[in-house]
């Protein structure tokens, strides 16, 4: 039976370079993936864009009303691209960037797409957001991967970071939207527990 894979970790992690890489190596064995990004990350536009300058154009992009699943059926007979049949080449893995950004009832068909239709399903993302709560997507992925794997970063101080921090104009805020996309609306930084309570004042969440 093929599986849900959630591999996650904080900002900088290495998340897309090790999606790129898993694509790569589908890839150089002759298998077919298809990359999947969901559309409310505008970072790259339609590229999925890895930190060390590696970036690679989405097969689908994903719109919180979309049916992932339909989509990635449709996707499976027919190159996104050019609409050519491409029945003879089954599609090998899905690879999903920012998976955070799925709802949970999209993370709910990758879990079918993995059971029901045996393609295994690799979702890259990170579980909270600047306040220290889950996204949505993640916190499903959390309930119900078959595996679930940390991608390890170090904080500045040079422990483990668990934690996201989002500056604005070159300050730490813990308000907001919850969505503000990296490099575009808000930069982050991966932070150690001791290091983001000490930007926070000792805030977590919605203290």
């Amino acid at each position: 039976m093929a599986k849900l894979y959630f591999r996650y970790g904080a900002m900088n992690s290495g998340k897309s370079t090790a999606l790129l890489q898993v694509a790569f190596n589908y890839e150089e064995r002759g298998q077919r993936v298809l990359l999947v990004k969901p559309l409310i990350d505008r970072k790259g536009e339609a590229d999925i864009v890895s930190r060390l300058g590696v970036t690679r154009r989405a097969d689908l992009l994903v719109d919180a009303d979309d049916d992932i699943r339909d989509l990635l059926h449709r996707a499976a007979v027919h190159d996104p691209a050019s609409g050519a049949a491409t029945v003879a080449r089954p599609v090998a893995a899905v690879l999903v960037d920012e998976a955070q950004f799925l709802t949970p009832r999209q993370v709910d068909d990758l879990m079918r797409v993995a059971v029901l239709d045996g393609v295994p399903v690799l979702a890259y993302g990170i579980r909270t957001d600047f306040r220290t709560r889950a996204f949505p997507g993640a916190q499903r992925l959390l309930e119900i991967a078959h595996s679930l794997e940390e991608l390890k970063t170090i904080c500045r101080c040079g422990r483990k970071a668990i934690l996201n921090g989002r500056r604005i104009d070159g300050h730490f805020v813990f308000d907001g939207d919850q969505v503000s996309i990296d490099g575009i609306d808000a930069e982050y930084e991966a932070l150690c527990a001791a290091c983001y309570l000490e930007e926070s004042g000792g805030r977590l969440g919605d203290d």
